[in-house]
């Protein structure tokens, strides 16, 4: 079973930029937890909350400052594993207001899993 959550909005002040850490942005973040059946018994108490997944995001991008997406895909990557412990994590962490270059792009990403 997997657990999935697509598109977590998360407000950071990440980013080599001096206005980024200034002003702050829009990150997307998708999870995915491999939970086994972990829930098959519809008991919260024995399944992944994604409340508490989705707040533990929210906690460290509010409480650390990264200039690279790769660090905090790492550190955010590290929490999820630690804290909820799933079989497999697979999190992909979008910056959509991003310009290289001074060019425009959809977005800039970095995937980060652990088996």
């Amino acid at each position: 079973m997997i657990v999935e959550l697509r598109g977590l909005h998360v407000f950071g002040y990440h980013g080599v930029e001096e206005e980024e850490q200034r002003l702050g942005q829009l990150f997307l973040f998708d999870v995915e937890l491999e939970v086994g059946d972990r829930g098959a018994s519809d008991r919260l108490e024995e399944a992944i909350d994604y409340t508490a997944v989705a707040a533990a995001i929210r906690e460290l991008s509010n409480t650390q400052r990264f200039d690279l997406l790769e660090a905090l895909g790492t550190k955010v990557a590290d929490l999820l594993m630690e804290r909820f412990a799933p079989e497999r994590l697979r999190l992909r962490i979008r910056k959509p207001q991003v310009k290289p270059a001074g060019m425009t792009v959809e977005y800039s990403a970095v995937t980060v899993e652990r088996p």
